[in-house]
């Protein structure tokens, strides 16, 4: 099992990581239709990457995260409610308010939390190796029989409300290097984990393909720059407790951004 720091009991991860988690609806300073419209879940927020606006409340919208700092060199109306903790019901019903016809781009990542990204993490963080696999196993069973349905549904309703929307669905990353490493987790472990999250990339990339929106792999982008790398862009355990195991500023930066920008292909200061 993991070893955690004194001041971080795991009482207090099994307890603070579900809390700190939960969805909040966004508070809706950009409720108004725009350009660019950035929904999702935390790695969409930039929860982990610190600088959180201060009129975003739970939901720890960054300043440092990809939807910001695109917007930062592609000016012009910007819808960012993306939210701690959102499942696709969520975004259906609180985030698409944004949308209209005269939005021109919309990225999102969703998907994690419905395939019960905190508990299986938590699993593996607190449980045997067994107990990892076990929470992975029912995460990707998730992923492969009912997540389709819940992104074929969030897809098609964001092109229904914004038809001249171009729509960019951003994967998530692997966690975990399988190197040495100081509170990491198993070797094993990291691996089970890292294949939970290649297989709700494959179905994520299939349901964007389906629904005629691109797909930003982030993968390669991140690979050897996860948990237990010498230069990671993946926060490990650390306080405040939901910041662990997101992406922090670099991999916003350095990871999401580029991939977003490869996607969109288009020219900095000019908008899609």
């Amino acid at each position: 099992m993991l070893s955690l720091p004194r001041t971080l009991s795991a009482t207090a991860v099994a307890v603070t990581v579900v809390a700190g988690t939960a969805f909040v609806a966004p508070t809706a300073h950009a409720a108004s239709a725009s350009n660019y419209a950035a929904l999702g879940d935390s790695y969409s927020a930039g929860v982990g990457a610190g600088n959180y606006l201060p009129d975003s409340g739970a939901c720890k919208r960054s300043a440092n995260s990809y939807p910001a700092l695109w917007n930062n060199s592609h000016p012009g109306g910007f819808a960012f409610v993306a939210c701690s903790g959102a499942k696709t019901a969520d975004v259906r019903v609180g985030q698409l308010s944004v949308l209209n016809s005269a939005t021109t781009l919309v990225t999102i990542s969703i998907g994690g939390n419905d395939a019960g990204f905190v508990d299986t993490v938590k699993s593996c963080v607190l449980g045997s190796d067994n107990d990892c696999s076990v929470a992975v196993d029912k995460a990707k069973t998730y992923a492969t029989t009912k997540l389709p349905a819940d992104l074929d549904a969030t897809y098609a309703q964001i092109h229904n409300r914004a038809p001249n929307a171009r729509l960019i669905v951003l994967g998530y990353p692997r966690l975990f290097e399988l190197g040495g490493c100081f509170l990491g987790m198993s070797t094993y472990k990291r691996t089970i984990l890292n294949q939970a999250a290649d297989t709700l990339a494959e179905i994520t990339r299939g349901r964007a393909g389906a629904a005629n929106a691109d797909y930003a792999d982030v993968r390669d982008r991140f690979a050897g720059h996860g948990v237990c790398g010498s230069n990671p862009w993946i926060n490990n355990i650390k306080l405040p407790i939901d910041e662990s195991y997101h992406p922090n500023g670099a991999g916003q930066s350095q990871g999401y951004l580029p991939a977003l920008q490869a996607t969109v292909g288009a020219t900095v200061g000019v908008r899609p």
